[in-house]
């Protein structure tokens, strides 16, 4: 499973501190094996983080001669916007997507044939965003936090899991993002 994460314009510390996070949580919990989740970010910075040919261009790299191993592609902010147009073009060359995961990507349409589900800080950032398109299993946090700390730390992030149709019980009692996106990441290993 190859996971590539696509950031916003922020300080670049900030994504780091979301790779090693994700990074740990993959390696311990026991249901992803350790070798099976190869996490990859785009290099790109500013204004490139927002340029699907940019981000297509890292892929195709990445992964020459095996555009159908799945992908999950995970973004941030204005990562979105990039992120969401490279998955279509990695789709027109005959990649496969398994699923797009947008964590505040407000104001961004998310539209495709694959999996879609928004992450957002806070209720109004949820609700509205989905009003342009969202999967069936999203998440919003609750209290909400401030728009960087989602990404920085989702492991302290706890939240409401909204809409669960992919045939997993939700937990009885709130979730954290780093939770979420896991009960993700275990979902589409095991699909």
């Amino acid at each position: 499973m190859s996971i590539i994460i696509c950031p916003g314009i922020h300080d670049p510390e900030l994504t780091e501190s979301f790779r090693v996070g994700l990074l740990d949580v993959v390696v311990r919990d026991s249901a992803i094996a350790p070798n099976a989740a190869n996490i990859l970010v785009y290099p790109g910075k500013d204004f490139l983080v927002l340029s699907a040919l940019h981000i297509l261009q890292f892929l195709r790299h990445r992964f020459t001669g095996s555009l159908k191993s799945p992908i999950i592609l995970i973004s941030f902010s204005a990562g979105v916007v990039g992120a969401i147009g490279a998955a279509h073009l990695w789709q027109l060359f005959g990649g496969r997507v398994r699923a797009f995961i947008a964590i505040d990507g407000w104001g961004v349409p998310l539209q495709g044939n694959f999996p879609i589900h928004r992450m957002s800080h806070d209720y109004f950032t949820h609700w509205s965003s989905c009003l342009l398109g969202c999967g069936q299993n999203n998440f919003y946090a609750e209290p909400a936090v401030d728009h960087l700390s989602i990404w920085r730390s989702p492991q302290i992030v706890q939240g409401c899991w909204v809409d669960s149709s992919i045939e997993i019980s939700p937990p009885k009692d709130r979730l954290t993002a780093t939770d979420f996106l896991l009960m993700l990441l275990k979902h589409y290993e095991a699909n």
